[in-house]
């Protein structure tokens, strides 16, 4: 077999029909749109139109409310953390920032901040200076007698152009 004989199997494909060429092609004239009507013009829009009855998504309830001006955080566990410093990827001797995260390979980006949880086991003592951090994550850290410092979040670049 060479490549000039490769062929569809039989019936595999088939030919799109060709409307609007002629009484002989069996969809001449209107092209099988009927006659008048909004179907038979072009430019349709009638998705969730439903002739002048209330359509069905404004009929049922709407829940829920995405706050606007809401901060995404960048999400660390400690467990993470303690696995990066056995590895050797962070230095526990020096202060964890989120730029030492960032270049760790730990964070990929800041967002609004870096928020520190408590998944996992911390046992080496370190030193955080985070965004945030959550409450039991904080206590974790603190028994193993290390701190965490809590910076104040990065305003946003809307507000700092403004100013």
């Amino acid at each position: 077999m060479k490549l000039n004989e490769l062929r569809d199997n039989e019936g595999a494909t088939k030919k799109r029909m060709r409307v609007g060429r002629g009484p002989g092609s069996g969809k001449g004239k209107m092209g099988g749109r009927g006659i008048k009507g909004q179907n038979s013009r072009s430019g349709v829009a009638i998705k969730s139109y439903e002739g002048g009855q209330m359509p069905l998504y404004m009929r049922l309830p709407k829940r829920g409310f995405n706050k606007p001006n809401r901060k995404a955080f960048a999400v660390v566990n400690l467990g993470l953390i303690e696995k990066f410093i056995t590895d050797g990827k962070l230095d526990a001797s020096n202060t964890i920032t989120e730029d030492a995260l960032i270049a760790s390979g730990l964070v990929r980006r800041k967002r609004d901040g870096v928020r520190v949880l408590a998944k996992g086991e911390i046992s080496t003592k370190i030193n955080l200076q985070v965004t945030g951090v959550s409450k039991s994550a904080q206590d974790a850290v603190e028994k193993a007698g290390g701190t965490v410092e809590i910076l104040a979040p990065a305003p946003k670049k809307e507000a700092a152009e403004a100013e």
